[in-house]
């Protein structure tokens, strides 16, 4: 990494308020170049704190891009950080359908900013936006959101270009949110990102940027938060909350992501879907990080000089060559061991012109021998690794030899060098006893030593079209499955493994037949695999990862051992199932049993961070997940996560306490959520939400 404190213009930078048409104040700081032209604004708009969880990133990229004649802004969302409302999150409706719901949400909002920012007198009139993860999926929102009111003509909006990264596009193939078709309470969409989601939610406004309002704030914002209402935390909260349910846009984007990112199909569907002359798209071997800085796995690249090539061309008119480049610029990496942190991994850059590629086919792999019956312990799954892997020490799978102990497998020797880019599809002939299950699908890398490297997976709900409970026999039947897409090289000597199971937990929960499994005829099923063409390209390069002086946050010394950011333990007194006593919400009689299996998981986070300002932020959370082998309704989720603010010098103490429990039965998910605020040691609010959720299964074509 390189650290640039010399740039072509001064800067300087301030906190202001920008008024939204209901009326509402939104808190942004604004980077700027010191010049009496007016420039192009570039505009990050994110549901988080820009005063605090996110002030370090920020300062490593808005003021690089001030010191190249950009005024680049930062604005908390509606209801988040240091702006006015309720939390857009906790207080809207669900989406209602495209053009109806174009006023509301996220999107009007960000659209207004963008209007605001272009009539500055330091804007020029033309205005960028970026994001990652949910502000990404703004800036999609924003840009489809003017393609809508504009049928005909160019939309009439100073949204000139966006670069969305390792965020959902809205299209009913990003399937991350639902990969099963049943509900996933696991990991972080329904666990941790969800509660950490909910902690947030609840963090206090901050005096030393809105005075004394923040207490009323603050009160107000606690009275609007329902962490489970129907939707959120069971269908799918990473699902876009935007106003198209696929994104289409005049606006150009450059949709960037990474192999260990669950979104790398948003930048797939993005160049396909797209006119080639408004997208490109980049996918490295990054984790859920903006490529500049994603240490687990790399290599990093200089993002920020890429994004601003795009910027030049499109905000200021410059030839830059962004429209020379490929249409997709992907990474294929080489093999690797299996273990959960990488630094840089081996492999090579391609250039795609077109996608779906020509210089990529299909390899059909068929499946051989006799029907086998696949049923799985509940707990195969627990070396998935995270959903969203930030980059820490544990977030990427480890070694699948043991989740393919638990599964079928069939092995493919691989006589010569492939390599795969795209999206993996499985054809598989099945026959269902029960009236719901589920298939998880893996493709693994299987090493001469056995050690085995996951490389793509993908789950499905098989449910059968009779009634629940009435018996009708087995039900026969052809699922075909795509899985997440990959880009990965698989060397001579190697074996392709496709593996099968009844059950992933914890990233999807149980269903009430779970137990039974499936079974699968060889005959008429298949693997079939993108294979491209070997042969790299050695025209893309990318220059060394480069950012602005970083903020200066401080992380104190503490004689605290820390926890392992992912623990599996397993008892092994027998399976005994769930003591029945236990009370609805997850009582501690059945939470840990004989046979039974438990992963706790810490955030990499974790711990004090000291600002520059004096504001101490503490962040502590462990999320814990509980399973017997041959019990479904021994599936339980517990999610305690604990926040403090504090500024000794104004005598400013505030914490957030959130407890979070999901439990099961037949028929219902069994949701607890409790919330306790406190100001200087005293609880100014305790709030606790219990609900039942229907179990109803997503709709997916019948076995």
């Amino acid at each position: 990494m390189r650290i640039r404190s010399s740039f072509p213009y001064e800067t300087t930078h301030d906190d202001l308020r920008i008024r939204l048409p209901d009326g509402t104040l939104l808190y942004a700081r604004v980077w700027r170049p010191l010049t009496d032209e007016p420039v192009p604004a570039l505009l990050e708009y994110a549901p988080d704190r820009l005063s605090d969880r996110t002030a370090a990133r920020d300062r490593q990229r808005h003021p690089w891009y001030a010191g190249h004649g950009y005024a680049s802004v930062r604005v908390d969302a509606r209801g988040h950080g240091d702006s006015e409302g309720p939390p857009e999150d906790a207080a809207r409706p669900p989406t209602e359908p495209a053009g109806r719901a174009a006023a509301e949400g996220a999107a009007a909002d960000g659209a207004a900013v963008v209007a605001w920012l272009a009539a500055q007198p330091w804007c020029d009139g033309t205005v960028g936006m970026f994001g990652i993860g949910r502000g990404g999926t703004y800036a999609l929102q924003v840009a489809a959101l003017a393609t809508l009111t504009a049928v005909e003509a160019p939309p009439p909006t100073p949204l000139k270009a966006v670069v969305a990264v390792c965020c959902p596009d809205g299209h009913p193939d990003n399937g991350v949110g639902h990969p099963s078709g049943s509900a996933l309470p696991a990991d972080p969409p329904h666990a941790e990102a969800a509660r950490a989601r909910l902690a947030s939610l609840c963090l206090p406004p901050d005096p030393e940027h809105v005075g004394d309002a923040w207490r009323d704030m603050w009160l107000r914002r606690l009275e609007s938060v329902d962490p489970l209402t129907p939707s959120a935390p069971f269908a799918g909260p990473f699902a876009p909350t935007g106003v198209r349910g696929d994104v289409t846009t005049r606006v150009p984007v450059l949709a960037v992501g990474g192999w260990h990112d669950p979104y790398a199909d948003s930048v797939l569907g993005l160049v396909e879907r797209l006119p080639p002359d408004r997208v490109r798209g980049l996918i490295g071997p990054w984790p859920h990080a903006y490529p500049d800085h994603a240490p687990h796995p790399g290599p990093a690249i200089g993002f920020l000089q890429e994004t601003l090539r795009w910027w030049d061309h499109w905000l200021k008119g410059k030839d830059t060559g962004v429209l020379s480049d490929p249409l997709l610029r992907a990474y294929v990496p080489g093999s690797h061991l299996p273990v959960t942190a990488y630094g840089v991994l081996p492999g090579r850059w391609v250039g795609e012109p077109a996608w779906p590629s020509p210089r990529v086919r299909v390899a059909t792999y068929a499946l051989q021998g006799a029907p086998v019956l696949v049923r799985s312990p509940l707990h195969t799954g627990v070396d998935a690794g995270r959903l969203l892997p930030r980059g820490g020490d544990a977030g990427l799978p480890p070694d699948q030899r043991e989740e393919d102990a638990r599964s079928v497998c069939f092995d493919f020797p691989v006589r010569e060098e492939t390599w795969v880019l795209g999206v993996p599809r499985v054809r598989l002939r099945l026959t269902c006893e029960v009236s719901h299950a589920q298939v998880a699908v893996r493709i693994c890398d299987v090493a001469p030593d056995g050690s085995s490297t996951l490389v793509s997976r993908g789950v499905r709900e098989l449910r059968r079209t009779e009634p629940a409970g009435e018996d009708h026999g087995s039900a026969a039947g052809d699922l075909v499955l795509d899985l997440a897409p990959s880009g990965h090289a698989f060397p001579p000597g190697h074996r392709v493994r496709l593996a099968l199971s009844s059950a992933y937990w914890p990233w999807v929960w149980p269903g009430p037949e779970s137990a039974a499994g499936f079974t699968v005829d060889p005959a008429g099923s298949a693997l079939e695999l993108p294979v491209r063409v070997r042969e790299a390209d050695p025209g893309i390069a990318f220059e060394e990862p480069e950012q602005a002086p970083p903020l200066g946050v401080s992380l104190p010394a503490t004689l605290d051992e820390p926890r392992p950011e992912r623990l599996l333990l397993r008892d092994e007194g027998g399976d005994q199932g769930r003591d029945d006593g236990r009370d609805e919400g997850g009582g501690e009689g059945g939470e840990w049993g004989g046979g039974g299996w438990r992963l706790e998981v810490v955030p990499p986070e974790a711990g004090t961070r000291v600002y520059p300002d004096g504001l101490e932020y503490t962040e502590d959370a462990l999320t814990t997940y509980t399973i017997t082998e041959r019990d479904p309704f021994s599936a339980r989720v517990r999610c305690d996560r604990t926040v403090r603010l504090h500024r000794p010098e104004r005598g400013w103490d505030t914490g957030v306490r959130t407890r979070s429990e999901v439990t099961c039965d037949a028929t219902d998910f069994i949701a607890i959520d409790e919330v306790v605020c406190t100001e200087g040691g005293e609880v100014v609010f305790h709030r606790t939400w219990r609900k039942r959720i229907p179990r109803t299964p997503l709709p997916h074509p019948p076995l």
